[in-house]
C-alpha cells in the first residue's frame, strides 16, 4: 500500500489501528507541546490521546507528497474529560520527512492557533 494511503486511513482512524511501521525507530517528532525522539513514545503519546480524551475526530483536509516531504492540513477536535465536556479543536498542518526506505523520520505538526489560545477552549463549555 502507498504511504499516502496509509496515511489517509491513519487520519480516518484516529487515534485507533495506527500504522506505526511507517515511522523509524528514531523518529523526530515535535508540536507547539512535546518534542522528542523515537516510535515508542510517539506510539505512547497517541495512546494517550485515545485514553484521555473522548469523540476524537482528526479531519484531513489536503495530502500531498514532493520528493521526500509529506505534508498534511488537518483539523482534530475531541472532548476532555472534565464535567462541563470542553471540546478542544486544533486547526494545524504536518511535515513529514521521508527517507530513503519510506520511512517517516521527522513528523512536526503547526499548530494554526498558540497552544494558549487552545488551552483556553478547556474554560469554554460545549454547546
Amino acid at each position: 500500500m502507498d504511504l499516502l494511503d496509509i496515511l489517509r486511513q491513519d487520519y480516518q482512524n484516529f487515534p485507533q489501528d495506527q500504522t506505526f511501521a511507517i515511522y523509524s525507530d528514531d523518529v523526530f517528532f515535535q508540536d507547539p507541546l512535546n518534542r522528542f525522539r523515537g516510535r515508542d513514545r510517539y506510539q505512547k503519546m497517541i495512546g494517550f490521546l485515545g485514553r484521555w480524551f473522548r469523540d476524537i475526530h482528526l479531519e484531513l483536509h489536503d495530502l500531498q507528497q514532493t520528493q521526500q516531504t509529506i505534508r498534511s492540513e488537518w483539523t482534530l477536535s475531541m472532548t476532555c474529560p472534565l464535567p462541563w465536556q470542553p471540546r478542544l479543536r486544533i486547526s494545524g498542518h504536518s511535515l513529514l520527512e521521508i527517507n530513503a526506505d519510506n520511512l517517516i523520520v521527522s513528523h512536526i505538526d503547526y499548530w494554526q492557533k498558540p497552544p494558549l489560545k487552545i488551552l483556553l477552549q478547556v474554560f469554554q463549555p460545549s454547546p
